[in-house]
């Protein structure tokens, strides 16, 4: 039998988000840590160590939080697997009339949702329950390590942006240079993003852009402050 294949875009959502999140967030703390001692006058040592330690903190924090998310989502999938691999064998004839009954919410007819069952359950029985009742996947299940190492790197991709700015351009024009640099790399990120989703690119890059300059202004406005107070 020929198998049709068709590519969608919900299938990209989980690693685009991880992705997506960890460069944006590694982009806009380490240049607002940047642009904050900046305004308060600085130097380039300052603002390369701010950058750093926001850098390695960041990562660290990302895969730290990411891990323990995941894990904790792994450890309920587990729990609910365990739980349902033991009703498989005590309870064999309804676990069959359970599965046969999501069949029918989903539309079958009674006698085809439990002909589907019976098959299901025996290619598979846990799999099938899995699946359709808890909907948990091997595309979908939870992967902590892997989820941790992901964020990690894509902070710490992020973060860079910003960091070799602050290093290679004259000290008086780093605020400009860092705001403009970030705010390009945040739309782009953005653009990404939603035609990757499917959704409409300007509304991406306006959504990351927006936010982007908010969290910086503000950020350098608080260094400016205290600088000037100091």
């Amino acid at each position: 039998m020929r198998r049709h294949h068709e590519t969608h875009r919900s299938g990209k959502t989980g690693w685009l988000r991880a992705a997506v999140l960890g460069a944006d967030d590694g982009i806009l703390s380490t240049a607002s840590l940047v642009l904050g001692v900046a305004a308060a006058h600085g130097s380039r040592s300052n603002l390369l160590i701010a950058g750093i330690a926001g850098l390695v903190a960041g990562a660290m924090s990302m895969a730290a939080g990411e891990y323990v998310s995941v894990h904790s989502q792994e450890d309920a999938e587990l729990a609910d697997l365990t739980l349902e691999r033991h009703e498989l064998k005590t309870d064999d004839k309804g676990e069959h009339e359970e599965l046969a009954a999501i069949y029918v919410g989903r539309g079958l007819d009674p006698a085809l949702a439990k002909q589907v069952a019976i098959q299901l359950m025996t290619h598979d029985a846990l799999g099938a329950h899995a699946r359709d009742e808890l909907g948990i996947t091997e595309t979908l299940r939870a992967r902590p390590i892997q989820a941790a190492v992901a964020s990690a790197i894509s902070f710490a991709t992020g973060a860079a942006v910003p960091l070799l700015v602050t290093a290679v351009v004259p000290l008086p024009a780093v605020i400009a240079a860092v705001f403009a640099t970030s705010l390009i790399c945040l739309a782009t990120l953005g653009a990404l993003a939603a035609h990757t989703g499917g959704a409409n690119m300007a509304t991406g890059i306006i959504r990351a852009t927006l936010w982007g300059m908010l969290a910086m202004a503000v950020t350098a406005g608080v260094g400016a402050l205290f600088g000037t107070a100091v």
